[in-house]
Protein backbone atom coordinates (compact mmCIF):
# COMPACT_ATOMS: atom_id res chain seq x y z
CA UNK A 1 0.00 0.00 0.00
CA UNK A 2 2.79 2.29 1.06
CA UNK A 3 4.75 1.77 -2.39
CA UNK A 4 1.61 2.76 -4.95
CA UNK A 5 0.81 6.10 -2.42
CA UNK A 6 4.50 6.97 -2.73
CA UNK A 7 5.01 6.72 -6.53
CA UNK A 8 1.32 8.76 -6.62
CA UNK A 9 2.90 11.46 -4.60
CA UNK A 10 6.37 11.53 -6.36
CA UNK A 11 4.28 11.89 -9.85
CA UNK A 12 2.20 14.72 -8.34
CA UNK A 13 4.99 16.23 -7.13
CA UNK A 14 6.82 16.58 -9.52
CA UNK A 15 3.67 18.02 -11.80
CA UNK A 16 3.73 20.55 -9.06
CA UNK A 17 6.96 21.71 -9.12
CA UNK A 18 7.20 21.87 -12.66
CA UNK A 19 4.23 24.30 -12.83
CA UNK A 20 5.08 26.46 -10.14
CA UNK A 21 9.02 26.01 -11.65
CA UNK A 22 7.75 28.00 -14.68
CA UNK A 23 5.48 30.27 -12.86
CA UNK A 24 8.39 31.45 -10.41
CA UNK A 25 10.57 32.07 -13.43
CA UNK A 26 8.38 34.46 -14.83
CA UNK A 27 7.47 36.37 -12.33
CA UNK A 28 10.90 36.80 -10.87
CA UNK A 29 11.49 38.04 -14.57
CA UNK A 30 9.66 41.11 -13.61
CA UNK A 31 9.96 41.32 -10.31
CA UNK A 32 13.05 43.54 -8.72
CA UNK A 33 12.25 43.11 -5.00
CA UNK A 34 15.19 42.93 -2.62
CA UNK A 35 16.33 39.41 -1.90
CA UNK A 36 17.04 37.91 1.54
CA UNK A 37 18.98 34.45 2.78
CA UNK A 38 16.99 33.04 5.73
CA UNK A 39 20.02 30.93 8.41
CA UNK A 40 17.99 28.37 10.70
CA UNK A 41 19.81 26.83 13.53
CA UNK A 42 21.63 24.08 12.36
CA UNK A 43 23.80 21.19 14.81
CA UNK A 44 26.96 18.81 14.70
CA UNK A 45 30.18 17.99 16.02
CA UNK A 46 33.80 18.41 16.01
CA UNK A 47 33.73 16.71 12.41
CA UNK A 48 30.41 17.67 10.27
CA UNK A 49 27.54 20.43 10.79
CA UNK A 50 24.07 20.54 9.43
CA UNK A 51 22.74 23.54 7.70
CA UNK A 52 18.87 24.89 6.89
CA UNK A 53 17.54 27.73 5.56
CA UNK A 54 15.95 29.55 2.85
CA UNK A 55 16.78 32.06 -0.26
CA UNK A 56 13.90 34.04 -0.94
CA UNK A 57 12.61 37.63 -2.00
CA UNK A 58 12.48 39.88 1.30
CA UNK A 59 8.59 39.08 2.77
CA UNK A 60 8.53 41.72 4.97
CA UNK A 61 7.36 40.09 8.12
CA UNK A 62 8.59 41.18 11.75
CA UNK A 63 8.53 39.73 15.20
CA UNK A 64 4.59 39.69 16.92
CA UNK A 65 3.23 42.53 18.84
CA UNK A 66 0.44 42.37 21.60
CA UNK A 67 -1.29 44.36 19.82
CA UNK A 68 -1.75 42.59 16.28
CA UNK A 69 -5.05 41.82 15.13
CA UNK A 70 -6.39 38.93 13.73
CA UNK A 71 -6.22 41.11 10.54
CA UNK A 72 -2.75 41.41 11.09
CA UNK A 73 -1.70 37.96 11.83
CA UNK A 74 -3.90 36.78 8.45
CA UNK A 75 -1.72 39.29 6.30
CA UNK A 76 1.50 37.70 7.94
CA UNK A 77 0.37 34.23 7.50
CA UNK A 78 -0.26 35.26 3.87
CA UNK A 79 2.91 36.63 3.55
CA UNK A 80 4.96 33.71 4.47
CA UNK A 81 2.90 31.32 2.46
CA UNK A 82 3.11 33.32 -0.35
CA UNK A 83 6.91 33.64 0.15
CA UNK A 84 8.54 33.91 -3.58
CA UNK A 85 11.26 31.18 -3.29
CA UNK A 86 14.71 31.56 -5.31
CA UNK A 87 14.05 27.83 -6.94
CA UNK A 88 17.99 26.32 -7.27
CA UNK A 89 19.65 29.48 -5.97
CA UNK A 90 23.74 29.00 -5.32
CA UNK A 91 24.88 29.74 -2.09
CA UNK A 92 28.00 29.38 -0.09
CA UNK A 93 28.14 28.34 3.43
CA UNK A 94 31.06 29.77 6.00
CA UNK A 95 31.65 28.19 8.86
CA UNK A 96 34.91 27.57 11.39
CA UNK A 97 37.06 29.36 8.38
CA UNK A 98 35.91 27.33 5.94
CA UNK A 99 33.93 27.66 2.66
CA UNK A 100 30.85 25.05 0.92
CA UNK A 101 28.65 25.76 -2.15
CA UNK A 102 25.07 24.22 -1.66
CA UNK A 103 22.13 24.26 -3.72
CA UNK A 104 18.89 25.10 -3.17
CA UNK A 105 15.85 22.93 -3.83
CA UNK A 106 13.21 24.40 -6.30
CA UNK A 107 11.35 26.20 -2.96
CA UNK A 108 14.53 27.61 -2.20
CA UNK A 109 14.96 26.07 0.82
CA UNK A 110 18.78 24.48 1.69
CA UNK A 111 20.16 21.57 3.42
CA UNK A 112 22.66 19.24 4.02
CA UNK A 113 25.55 18.01 5.71
CA UNK A 114 28.71 19.68 5.32
CA UNK A 115 31.60 17.39 6.42
CA UNK A 116 34.76 19.93 7.60
CA UNK A 117 38.80 19.09 6.12
CA UNK A 118 39.58 18.79 10.02
CA UNK A 119 38.29 18.33 13.48
CA UNK A 120 36.91 21.66 14.75
CA UNK A 121 37.37 21.93 18.14
CA UNK A 122 35.29 24.55 20.22
CA UNK A 123 34.32 25.90 24.13
CA UNK A 124 31.01 27.76 22.63
CA UNK A 125 27.67 25.45 22.71
CA UNK A 126 26.14 28.07 19.87
CA UNK A 127 29.05 28.46 16.90
CA UNK A 128 27.92 31.01 14.19
CA UNK A 129 28.00 30.41 10.72
CA UNK A 130 27.18 32.38 7.05
CA UNK A 131 24.99 32.40 3.87
CA UNK A 132 26.19 34.49 0.86
CA UNK A 133 23.51 34.42 -1.94
CA UNK A 134 25.77 33.94 -4.97
CA UNK A 135 23.32 33.03 -7.74
CA UNK A 136 20.74 34.94 -8.88
CA UNK A 137 22.41 38.27 -8.53
CA UNK A 138 20.73 41.62 -9.85
CA UNK A 139 23.45 44.31 -11.08
CA UNK A 140 23.91 47.02 -8.68
CA UNK A 141 22.46 45.34 -5.76
CA UNK A 142 24.57 43.53 -3.01
CA UNK A 143 24.41 40.11 -2.57
CA UNK A 144 21.89 38.97 0.13
CA UNK A 145 23.94 37.68 3.48
CA UNK A 146 22.36 35.43 6.04
CA UNK A 147 23.93 34.39 9.91
CA UNK A 148 22.70 31.67 11.78
CA UNK A 149 24.09 29.36 14.31
CA UNK A 150 25.18 25.05 14.67
CA UNK A 151 24.76 23.63 18.13
CA UNK A 152 28.10 22.20 18.98
CA UNK A 153 26.96 19.84 22.79
CA UNK A 154 29.09 20.70 24.93
CA UNK A 155 31.15 18.00 27.08
CA UNK A 156 29.13 18.10 30.66
CA UNK A 157 25.96 17.23 28.69
CA UNK A 158 24.54 13.41 29.86
CA UNK A 159 22.04 12.95 27.26
CA UNK A 160 20.17 14.11 24.45
CA UNK A 161 16.07 15.30 24.31
CA UNK A 162 14.41 14.83 20.74
CA UNK A 163 10.94 16.62 21.12
CA UNK A 164 7.88 16.97 18.57
CA UNK A 165 5.84 20.23 18.58
CA UNK A 166 2.60 20.24 17.50
CA UNK A 167 0.62 18.88 20.69
CA UNK A 168 3.53 18.17 22.06
CA UNK A 169 4.94 21.41 23.37
CA UNK A 170 2.46 23.78 21.50
CA UNK A 171 -1.49 23.29 21.58
CA UNK A 172 -1.99 22.84 18.06
CA UNK A 173 -4.89 20.77 17.84
CA UNK A 174 -3.58 18.49 14.52
CA UNK A 175 -5.90 16.08 14.84
CA UNK A 176 -8.91 18.81 14.47
CA UNK A 177 -7.42 20.17 11.14
CA UNK A 178 -10.25 23.42 11.67
CA UNK A 179 -8.51 24.22 15.25
CA UNK A 180 -5.33 23.78 13.83
CA UNK A 181 -5.72 25.98 11.02
CA UNK A 182 -7.70 28.68 13.22
CA UNK A 183 -4.44 28.65 15.29
CA UNK A 184 -2.03 28.78 12.49
CA UNK A 185 -3.50 31.35 9.97
CA UNK A 186 -5.57 33.89 12.80
CA UNK A 187 -3.19 33.55 15.63
CA UNK A 188 0.68 34.77 16.12
CA UNK A 189 3.45 33.53 18.58
CA UNK A 190 2.33 35.41 21.76
CA UNK A 191 -1.36 33.68 20.74
CA UNK A 192 0.12 30.07 20.86
CA UNK A 193 -0.42 28.37 24.22
CA UNK A 194 2.17 25.93 25.45
CA UNK A 195 0.91 22.68 27.40
CA UNK A 196 1.18 23.69 31.22
CA UNK A 197 4.06 22.72 32.69
CA UNK A 198 6.40 22.27 29.41
CA UNK A 199 9.11 25.25 29.61
CA UNK A 200 9.32 24.19 33.28
CA UNK A 201 9.92 20.14 32.13
CA UNK A 202 12.21 21.20 29.14
CA UNK A 203 14.08 23.29 31.37
CA UNK A 204 15.23 20.77 33.65
CA UNK A 205 15.66 18.27 31.22
CA UNK A 206 18.41 20.60 29.67
CA UNK A 207 19.66 21.60 33.56
CA UNK A 208 19.69 17.72 33.96
CA UNK A 209 20.32 16.39 38.24
CA UNK A 210 23.18 18.56 38.34
CA UNK A 211 21.60 21.65 37.43
CA UNK A 212 24.33 22.25 34.70
CA UNK A 213 24.34 19.47 32.19
CA UNK A 214 23.41 21.65 29.12
CA UNK A 215 21.95 19.04 27.51
CA UNK A 216 20.88 19.53 23.96
CA UNK A 217 17.88 19.64 23.12
CA UNK A 218 16.49 19.04 18.86
CA UNK A 219 12.46 19.72 17.85
CA UNK A 220 11.37 17.80 14.98
CA UNK A 221 8.29 19.05 13.28
CA UNK A 222 6.38 18.42 10.08
CA UNK A 223 5.01 21.72 10.31
CA UNK A 224 6.25 23.99 7.54
CA UNK A 225 9.50 25.87 7.32
CA UNK A 226 7.64 28.62 6.06
CA UNK A 227 6.27 29.71 10.05
CA UNK A 228 9.95 28.91 11.25
CA UNK A 229 9.81 32.55 12.80
CA UNK A 230 6.65 32.13 14.60
CA UNK A 231 8.01 28.46 16.15
CA UNK A 232 10.95 29.95 17.32
CA UNK A 233 9.44 33.62 18.73
CA UNK A 234 7.09 31.62 21.00
CA UNK A 235 9.56 29.15 22.18
CA UNK A 236 11.53 32.18 23.13
CA UNK A 237 8.86 34.28 24.38
CA UNK A 238 7.96 30.86 27.03
CA UNK A 239 11.77 30.50 28.18
CA UNK A 240 11.60 27.30 26.00
CA UNK A 241 15.12 26.22 25.98
CA UNK A 242 16.76 26.71 22.88
CA UNK A 243 17.82 23.85 20.38
CA UNK A 244 17.39 22.93 16.29
CA UNK A 245 14.23 23.48 15.20
CA UNK A 246 13.85 20.88 12.20
CA UNK A 247 10.52 21.91 9.97
CA UNK A 248 9.75 20.51 6.57
CA UNK A 249 8.50 21.52 3.21
CA UNK A 250 5.07 21.71 2.24
CA UNK A 251 4.34 20.33 -0.92
CA UNK A 252 1.21 20.15 -2.64
CA UNK A 253 0.28 16.18 -3.74
CA UNK A 254 -1.24 13.26 -1.94
CA UNK A 255 1.71 12.64 0.10
CA UNK A 256 0.86 16.20 1.97
CA UNK A 257 -1.99 14.99 3.41
CA UNK A 258 -1.21 11.08 4.20
CA UNK A 259 1.16 10.37 7.17
CA UNK A 260 4.15 9.21 4.33
CA UNK A 261 5.71 12.43 4.74
CA UNK A 262 5.29 13.06 8.35
CA UNK A 263 7.03 9.59 9.08
CA UNK A 264 9.92 9.82 6.41
CA UNK A 265 10.52 13.54 7.49
CA UNK A 266 10.70 12.87 11.05
CA UNK A 267 12.47 9.44 10.85
CA UNK A 268 15.22 11.35 8.90
CA UNK A 269 15.60 13.76 11.27
CA UNK A 270 16.30 11.81 14.14
CA UNK A 271 18.64 9.05 12.49
CA UNK A 272 20.74 12.31 11.23
CA UNK A 273 20.76 13.40 15.16
CA UNK A 274 21.50 9.98 16.88
CA UNK A 275 24.39 9.47 14.13
CA UNK A 276 25.83 12.68 14.73
CA UNK A 277 26.40 11.62 18.70
CA UNK A 278 26.80 7.99 18.24
CA UNK A 279 27.71 7.92 22.45
CA UNK A 280 25.07 10.25 23.81
CA UNK A 281 21.89 8.58 24.72
CA UNK A 282 18.55 10.11 24.20
CA UNK A 283 14.86 10.99 25.71
CA UNK A 284 11.98 11.10 22.94
CA UNK A 285 8.76 13.51 23.43
CA UNK A 286 6.16 13.12 21.36
CA UNK A 287 1.88 12.58 21.53
CA UNK A 288 -0.48 9.87 20.42
CA UNK A 289 -2.34 12.90 17.51
CA UNK A 290 0.16 11.71 14.57
CA UNK A 291 2.74 8.95 14.30
CA UNK A 292 5.67 9.76 17.16
CA UNK A 293 4.69 6.42 18.86
CA UNK A 294 5.05 4.35 16.05
CA UNK A 295 8.62 6.05 14.73
CA UNK A 296 9.90 6.36 17.60
CA UNK A 297 9.28 2.37 18.21
CA UNK A 298 11.50 2.21 15.31
CA UNK A 299 13.81 4.44 16.21
CA UNK A 300 14.46 2.15 19.49
CA UNK A 301 14.77 -0.83 17.22
CA UNK A 302 17.47 0.88 14.86
CA UNK A 303 19.27 1.87 17.38
CA UNK A 304 19.74 -0.24 20.36
CA UNK A 305 20.33 0.82 24.10
CA UNK A 306 20.31 4.68 22.65
CA UNK A 307 17.09 5.28 23.90
CA UNK A 308 16.32 6.30 27.43
CA UNK A 309 12.98 6.89 27.25
CA UNK A 310 10.59 8.13 25.48
CA UNK A 311 7.37 10.10 26.82
CA UNK A 312 4.24 10.63 25.04
CA UNK A 313 1.23 12.63 25.69
CA UNK A 314 -2.10 11.52 25.12
CA UNK A 315 -3.71 14.21 23.64
CA UNK A 316 -6.62 11.93 22.00
CA UNK A 317 -7.99 10.16 24.86
CA UNK A 318 -9.48 7.68 23.07
CA UNK A 319 -9.16 3.99 23.73
CA UNK A 320 -8.21 2.37 20.50
CA UNK A 321 -5.61 4.91 20.29
CA UNK A 322 -4.49 4.34 23.48
CA UNK A 323 -4.28 0.48 23.28
CA UNK A 324 -2.47 0.74 20.65
CA UNK A 325 -0.02 2.66 22.03
CA UNK A 326 0.80 0.71 25.25
CA UNK A 327 1.01 -2.21 22.64
CA UNK A 328 4.43 -0.24 21.48
CA UNK A 329 5.06 0.62 24.57
CA UNK A 330 5.47 -3.12 25.50
CA UNK A 331 7.52 -3.63 22.61
CA UNK A 332 9.55 -0.70 23.53
CA UNK A 333 9.94 -2.52 27.10
CA UNK A 334 11.77 -5.38 25.05
CA UNK A 335 13.82 -3.31 23.43
CA UNK A 336 15.52 -2.27 26.55
CA UNK A 337 13.89 0.73 26.69
CA UNK A 338 10.45 2.62 28.30
CA UNK A 339 7.51 4.43 26.55
CA UNK A 340 5.32 6.02 29.47
CA UNK A 341 1.62 7.46 27.75
CA UNK A 342 1.41 10.35 30.28
CA UNK A 343 -2.51 12.16 30.95
CA UNK A 344 0.28 16.04 31.63
CA UNK A 345 3.75 17.10 32.13
CA UNK A 346 3.66 16.06 35.90
CA UNK A 347 3.25 12.39 34.90
CA UNK A 348 6.98 12.43 32.71
CA UNK A 349 8.48 15.09 35.10
CA UNK A 350 7.63 12.53 37.94
CA UNK A 351 9.71 9.78 36.13
CA UNK A 352 12.38 11.57 34.87
CA UNK A 353 13.21 12.41 38.85
CA UNK A 354 12.63 8.77 39.40
CA UNK A 355 15.16 7.77 37.04
CA UNK A 356 17.76 10.35 38.51
CA UNK A 357 17.95 12.41 34.90
CA UNK A 358 16.67 15.73 36.74
CA UNK A 359 16.95 17.18 39.92
CA UNK A 360 14.29 16.10 42.50
CA UNK A 361 13.39 20.37 42.52
CA UNK A 362 11.97 20.10 38.98
CA UNK A 363 8.65 18.86 39.98
CA UNK A 364 7.74 21.49 42.87
CA UNK A 365 9.10 23.93 39.88
CA UNK A 366 6.56 22.52 37.32
CA UNK A 367 3.55 22.07 39.39
CA UNK A 368 3.94 26.03 40.72
CA UNK A 369 4.97 26.63 36.60
CA UNK A 370 1.56 24.46 35.49
CA UNK A 371 -1.08 26.23 37.79
CA UNK A 372 0.36 29.56 36.38
CA UNK A 373 0.01 28.38 32.37
CA UNK A 374 -3.72 26.40 33.46
CA UNK A 375 -4.88 30.26 34.60
CA UNK A 376 -3.65 31.57 31.21
CA UNK A 377 -6.38 32.57 28.70
CA UNK A 378 -7.75 29.69 26.28
CA UNK A 379 -8.54 32.17 23.82
CA UNK A 380 -5.59 34.34 23.12
CA UNK A 381 -6.76 35.05 19.31
CA UNK A 382 -7.32 39.00 19.55
CA UNK A 383 -10.18 40.68 17.71
CA UNK A 384 -9.89 42.41 14.67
Amino acid sequence: MRGWLREIDSLLGEVDKNVRGAVRSVRSAFDDGPFEVLAYRGFGNAHCVYVYGRAQEHRSVGPSTDTDSVLENLRNTYRRADSHPLPLADLAIGYAGYTSAIKADDEGFFSGRIDLPAPIATESEWNEYQVDLLAPARPGVDRAKGTGEILIPSSSVRFGVISDIDDTVIQSGVSNILQAARAIILGNARTRLPFPGVAGFYQALRNGVSGNEKNPIFYVSSSPWNIYDVITEFMDLRKIPRGPVLLRDWDIGFGALSSIRHFDHKGDAIRNILQSYPELPFILLGDTSQHDPEIYRQIVSEFPNRVKAIYIRDVNHDAERSLAVKKLADEVLAAQSILVLAEDTLAAVTHAVEQGWISADALAHVQDEKRADERDDDSKVPSV
